[in-house]
């Protein structure tokens, strides 16, 4: 079997040289079809041909045991069986002799088509994938036999012993994100990279102190927002190369008929139940309520709005306990990230774990007493935010921004009790031979490794390690205490101050307060509010005092200030010097320019 760091390495090629083949069929959809309608002939076309292609050596097996069975009420198990696969077709054509007869091509594929078991049906059914088949017949634009021509080639083979299921979900998200691009709509996922789903699953792992118990590694996992469920298969792709004999059970959920259909397609033809992938939108039809995990992975979307599905998700807050949202107020309705942190809390078993990626707003955004605020302090009151590691720019395939993997646990290990480790892995990387979009770094073995150590000793310190091209790869951790998040925000009044300075009082001898004064500080939970004024405050303004009625609790993660270093500044006099030696330089350019006789 591959090394992880050898199918790290093999994503780009597998991705690049499939999605741009099956894309070019786009050169024969163009005129009759705009762009941004390709991806409605596509998609499906590549999940039918990734099902041929798995079916094909067992083809004619399964019109052998459908003419034995033909008379049988119940045949679906036998002809299950035949295929290898909890899917089949009875069909007898395959793509070559579909190619074979193009006088009959709309016929012979329908024919095809409807060959496949329910199962399949019900994903194709989901792409609306009819309609296309009827607009590619059309007499006056017949596009139908150019396409499957198209998909016959050889470099279209996707057969699984050429490409693992994993990579088959690479190859589907970048299909999905030029449908996405072609008109101009934002995908809503940062497409989560092989090498970052391997130290998403570590983490995991390392969180879990239960996770060996046994004779083999079981586990169940969800991933709220599913996508085509190549961060499912990722992780236990990774989890069956600790453990040969681990049993892994995948749900997920995915609200774009598109991608379900895929993780569906992704699911099936790894031999899983088809039925752990559901429909629907998490946040506002819950499709898995009840259900408890081991794991919980995702990458949810950055910054997308939840107004849509704000009635649902208030009348479920308004509900007594909460519901998924047991926190005081909800996060502001331009970006419902923090909202997926909830219900991803809320699926967990009570020892369970969870790794969720996120962007820099989480760690500070909201006011004390606002939404974003709310969540912040729920997570870090109930102890089960364990670490959060900032990854390397240029991670992700669409997205070059900071981001953050946040991993909670509900059975923290003691002595991780009341604390928070923060790493920063963000030079812990190397680069790509050639990059992918946006992608240009990779978390390989090493550097993964390095990270996990760092979480797993659980303290202050550095480490560093040498890469596979010899570069030098670095970590930081500073170990937290929770309550070190937290501070009151105080309201400091000023009084009104007479002629004389001094303040004016009213009728009962009491200084007023001048709104124009009005000011707030920060005061952590750590410290005494009335000792902190009258260290900090009153020395400058003596008069000062805190209205408590206004004293809010709130919580920030100051992530960049812990790793602050201070760089000295250059001396003046340097600065200076260098600025005159490059006023020579210049003079010396024009004087050879222009000579010096001017």
């Amino acid at each position: 079997m591959p090394t992880s760091d050898e199918l790290i390495k093999a994503v780009g090629a597998n991705i690049q040289e499939k999605a741009s083949l099956i894309w070019s069929v786009a050169d024969t959809l163009r005129g009759p079809y705009k762009p941004h309608e390709y991806g409605l002939v596509i998609l499906p076309m590549t999940v039918i041909k990734r099902f041929h292609d798995c079916l094909a050596p067992t083809h004619d097996k399964v019109l052998a045991e459908a003419e034995a069975k033909k008379d049988f009420a119940v045949k679906d198990g036998f002809l299950r069986k035949a295929s290898g696969y909890p899917f089949y077709n009875t069909s007898k054509f395959t793509f070559e002799t579909l190619k074979a007869d193009p006088e009959n091509i709309e016929d012979n594929f329908r024919d095809y088509v409807n060959g496949f078991s329910e199962n399949i049906q019900d994903i194709l059914a989901r792409m609306k994938f009819a309609d296309q088949i009827e607009r590619l017949s059309d007499p006056d634009a017949p596009l139908l036999y150019q396409v499957v021509c198209d998909f016959c080639k050889p470099q279209a083979d996707m057969s699984p012993d050429k490409i693992t299921a994993v990579d088959m979900g690479y190859i589907f998200e970048n299909l999905i994100q030029r449908f996405s691009e072609s008109y101009d709509e934002d995908a809503g996922a940062h497409f989560t990279s092989r090498d970052i789903v391997y130290l998403m699953t570590e983490l995991l792992v390392a969180a879990d102190p239960h996770v060996f118990e046994g004779e083999r590694i079981t586990k169940t996992v969800y991933d709220q927002t599913m996508g085509t469920s190549q961060m499912l298969g990722c992780t236990e792709e990774r989890l069956r190369q600790l453990d040969a004999d681990a049993r892994v059970a995948l749900y997920g959920q995915e609200f774009n008929p598109f991608t379900y259909g895929i993780a569906k397609a992704s699911a099936l033809i790894r031999g899983e139940d088809d039925t752990n992938m559901r429909f629907g939108d998490t946040l506002s039809n819950d499709q898995f309520d009840g259900f408890k995990f081991d794991y919980c992975i995702s990458n949810p979307p950055f910054g997308d709005a939840w107004n849509s599905q704000a009635p649902s998700v208030e009348k479920e807050h308004k509900q007594a306990g909460g519901g998924r949202f047991p926190v005081e107020k909800l996060p502001a309705k331009g970006d419902g990230q923090m909202l997926f942190v909830l219900n991803g809390l809320s699926k967990l078993k009570d020892d369970g774990v969870m790794a969720i990626i996120q962007d820099a707003s989480p760690l500070y955004k909201g006011k004390p007493g606002g939404g974003e605020d709310s969540i912040r302090r729920y997570v870090l009151e109930n102890d089960w935010l364990d670490a959060i590691i900032q990854l390397p720019s240029d991670s992700f395939y669409n997205t070059g921004i900071a981001t953050y993997v946040w991993l909670f646990s509900k059975g923290k290990a003691p002595e991780h009790a009341d604390k928070v480790l923060l790493v920063d892995a963000s030079q812990c990387f190397e680069k790509r031979r050639k990059g992918i979009g946006y992608k240009k770094n990779d978390i390989t073995g090493a550097c993964r490794e390095l990270i996990v150590r760092a979480y797993s000793e659980y303290r202050d310190g550095a480490w560093e390690a040498a890469g596979e091209n010899g570069q030098q790869v670095t970590v930081e951790a500073r170990l937290m205490q929770s309550v070190e998040f937290g501070f009151n925000r105080v309201c400091v009044q000023s009084p009104v101050p007479g002629e004389d300075g001094e303040p004016l009082l009213n009728k009962r001898g009491q200084m007023q307060a001048d709104k124009a004064k009005e000011d707030t500080e920060d005061i952590p939970l750590t410290q005494d509010i009335d000792a902190y004024i009258e260290r900090e405050v009153r020395p400058y303004n003596p008069y000062a005092w805190v209205d408590k009625k206004k004293t809010k609790v709130g919580y920030t993660i100051p992530f960049t200030r812990v790793f602050y270093k201070y760089a000295e500044l250059e001396p003046s006099a340097d600065i200076a010097q260098r600025i005159l030696e490059h006023e020579k330089t210049l003079e010396a350019s024009l004087e050879a320019l222009f000579g010096g006789g001017r």
